[in-house]
């Protein structure tokens, strides 16, 4: 089977063997659950439960306000303790419910269930996904709703399942692909019909060939086709995914349904399924939790408003010179301050390892190196420069907007120049710009 590839972009070293062999254990729910009511893409949701109150497994605590927004549920059944402003994985505090486990994860009994769920229309598919609260759980936690409902002037021809999971140390959608191979295909299939596609494809690393190998055995059932990929980052960002299978190139500023295309990730799709088939809401996900600063490194089945700390002693707990806590990949992840930070939906992952406290940053040489590799063709270096003497307009001419902070820049700079923070930085002016004179 040809691999197929998209231009630049780098070659990191994996580093997965620590937990691709490990298989998703359950974590067992804490005593107390923190649950954010933004974890999505979009507006927080309002409460919808106050202190005091018994709510159920599953129950939905908070209510989206909107198109660009998702419900929130709860992950154990119990008391709510507070509503109130906590700590985020974002480094800012958000809206939150606070409920005491009781320990029996009550549900309301056969609430959902739909027997024959391939019976269902676009529309009908649609609705159970938002009323799960489901989002992408590749990363960006963009309402699954959405991106299910293309505007009727563009119409879609092909549905891409997102396997690439190209980050380093990350092992949580290999280890689904592995062990719920008929979810993931039965969620691609509910997806397909949503978006009225003639094509399922998924496209799959090929440091990954095992899964591969199940997707493609499982597969005969289903209007899907297995593309194998060479291993590169970042292969998973969509419109790198988007061009190397289908060399359709999304125009500047535009999204995957300019080309026809909508990309879901696996945990996303097996999401899809079991919130149309059982009713299931999102209020829990796989995770990785690993790096050198882990003791024990495993994939863990986590519920939303974890705190870290659980998953973290579960495995083991930190090494004794680990100082470094991130939130997803080595390469895109978001450092933590505090193992009091909760899972949210869009959590891929928990590692931890030992880095220097300071790095020192040197004058750009004009290397080309962040030219040479940035996947989506821009000038970081340059970037860089417009952004940190706030020249905006030029930035955003140069294509400031088009980056997807994917790193590729930052990890090949010779200088040590921060880049990739420099590109946030523009990004959130200028949108913060653009909302102010909008409004």
């Amino acid at each position: 089977m040809k691999k197929r590839t998209f231009p630049r972009g780098v070659h990191p070293r994996e580093k997965k063997e620590a937990t691709s062999d490990q298989p998703i254990v359950p974590l067992p729910p804490p005593e107390r659950v923190v649950i954010p009511l933004l974890q999505h893409f979009g507006a927080p949701a309002r409460p919808a439960v106050k202190k005091g109150q018994a709510v159920l497994l599953g129950q939905m605590i908070g209510e989206a306000p909107g198109l660009f927004s998702a419900h929130v549920h709860a992950s154990v059944s119990g008391a709510v303790l507070a509503v109130e402003e906590h700590g985020h994985s974002g480094g800012y505090p958000v809206p939150a419910v606070v409920i005491s486990n009781d320990g029996q994860d009550r549900t309301a009994s056969g609430a959902g269930v739909e027997p024959d769920a391939f019976s269902l229309s676009p529309d009908e598919i649609r609705q159970k996904v938002k009323a799960a609260g489901i989002v992408g759980l590749g990363g960006a936690a963009f309402p699954t709703a959405v991106k299910l409902s293309p505007p009727k002037d563009k119409p879609i021809d092909i549905l891409i399942i997102n396997g690439c999971e190209c980050e380093p140390m990350l092992t949580a959608d290999y280890r689904l692909m592995l062990e719920h191979p008929g979810a993931i295909l039965k969620g691609a299939a509910l997806a397909r019909t949503a978006v009225g596609a003639q094509k399922i494809i998924i496209g799959i690393e090929d440091n990954k060939a095992d899964a591969a190998d199940v997707l493609l055995r499982e597969a005969g059932l289903f209007p899907a086709e297995i593309q194998r990929l060479k291993t590169k980052y970042p292969q998973g960002a969509e419109k790198n995914l988007i061009y190397a299978l289908l060399r359709r190139e999304v125009p500047r500023g535009g999204l995957p349904f300019d080309v026809g295309v909508v990309v879901q990730n696996v945990g996303t799709s097996k999401a899809i399924w079991e919130a149309v088939s059982a009713g299931k809401p999102l209020y829990e996900r796989v995770i990785t939790v690993g790096g050198p600063g882990i003791r024990e490194p495993k994939n863990l089945l986590a519920r939303v408003g974890t705190p870290f700390r659980t998953a973290v002693e579960f495995c083991g707990g930190l090494q004794d010179d680990a100082n470094t806590l991130i939130m997803g990949g080595p390469m895109m992840g978001v450092a933590q301050w505090s193992l009091d930070t909760p899972i949210v939906k869009g959590t891929s992952g928990i590692l931890a390892w030992h880095s220097p406290v300071t790095a020192t940053e040197y004058p750009c040489i004009r290397c080309g190196r962040c030219i040479e590799h940035c996947p989506m063709g821009l000038s970081p270096t340059q970037l860089h420069k417009f952004v940190r003497y706030e020249k905006w307009a030029d930035a955003e001419n140069w294509g400031v907007l088009d980056c997807v902070e994917c790193g590729c820049c930052q990890y090949t700079c010779p200088s040590k120049i921060p880049l990739v923070h420099w590109m946030r930085l523009g990004k959130n002016k200028i949108n913060r710009a653009k909302r102010k004179k909008s409004a």
